[in-house]
């Protein structure tokens, strides 16, 4: 079971909308607010995030796009393991020939 949520979808998209129309810096309209700038960050990343989403469904979101970075190294490392195994594979089969 997860923490309650202590603030109102209301309220959220309310403080969002603060943000975008009130050229403020982000840590004034929190402190306006009462909040931590951290979680005002936190729905205003999360809020870019959707609307990129929304503009284009297949884009990627920040957490796939370090996985997918992640995973296209660890790619090229296997790829690498299994070249050098192929070679000795090779060089002991010719060896074992003699």
């Amino acid at each position: 079971m997860g923490r309650p949520m202590k603030y109102t979808a209301e309220f959220r998209a309310e403080a969002l909308e603060l943000v975008r129309s009130s050229g403020q810096p982000m840590a004034e309209v929190a402190r306006s607010l009462g909040i931590s700038d951290g979680t005002l960050g936190n729905w205003v990343k999360a809020d870019r995030e959707a609307r990129e989403r929304g503009a284009d469904p297949q884009a990627l979101t920040e957490s796939e796009r370090q996985e997918l970075v992640r995973l296209r190294r660890e790619v090229a490392e296997l790829r690498m393991d299994r070249e050098i195994l192929r070679k000795a594979a090779a060089y002991f089969a010719r060896e074992t020939m003699r």
